[in-house]
């Protein structure tokens, strides 16, 4: 496992998985807060060694809940990693039971900090969701089948004219102002 992991501020994108190294009745108390002080205790942040997480933005299940599908097939899957980067690692992948540890990059929410990893995580990798794939394919609809007619350029306006123009418009308007004040009050 690294000594350290590295989050920058502006990190997006970015998938942290760990095995976490427990037995079943302890892994319950693991991922359970307190808030018994200002501070509160939380096992799995402390275990991550991170200033701030966002539990909202993490996963921590028991790698037999996936079933038939699997960590593998939910990495590809569920969170939009590239096939190519859990075949990687697969055989890593395939070893683990128990519960797993995911830390999406929000879990930060843009505050740069380190990592200190400790037991009982275990690191399995750190990936990048895959983009999506972009085509450019031609529109089948009759509806798209045509072309647009050409607008003609707009017209740059000049500031300098804009504001001289206000400049000579406002005496003007001060001037109606006072006749129509005038006629009323006279």
């Amino acid at each position: 496992m690294p000594e350290q992991m590295k989050v920058k501020a502006q990190e997006h994108g970015l998938i942290r998985i760990f095995a976490v190294d427990l037995p079943p009745e302890e892994a319950d108390r693991f991922d359970h807060r307190t808030f018994d002080d200002d501070l509160g205790t939380w096992p799995l942040r402390d275990a991550l060694g991170a200033d701030y997480l966002d539990e909202d933005f993490i996963e921590f299940f028991d790698v037999a809940d996936l079933e038939e599908l699997g960590l593998a097939g939910y990495m590809v899957q569920g969170l939009g990693i590239a096939r190519k980067d859990v075949d990687e690692v697969r055989a890593q992948i395939d070893q683990i039971s128990g519960h797993v540890l995911i830390v999406l990059s929000n879990a930060f929410d843009g505050f740069e900090q380190t990592l200190n990893p400790k037991a009982p995580l275990r690191w399995i990798g750190t990936f990048e969701e895959e983009g999506a794939d972009v085509q450019f394919k031609p529109l089948k609809s009759a509806a798209a089948k045509g072309s647009v007619a050409e607008t003609p350029p707009a017209k740059a306006s000049n500031p300098h004219l804009m504001v001289l123009t206000a400049i000579v418009a406002l005496p003007v308007l001060i001037g109606l102002i006072a006749l129509i004040v005038w006629l009323v009050l006279r």
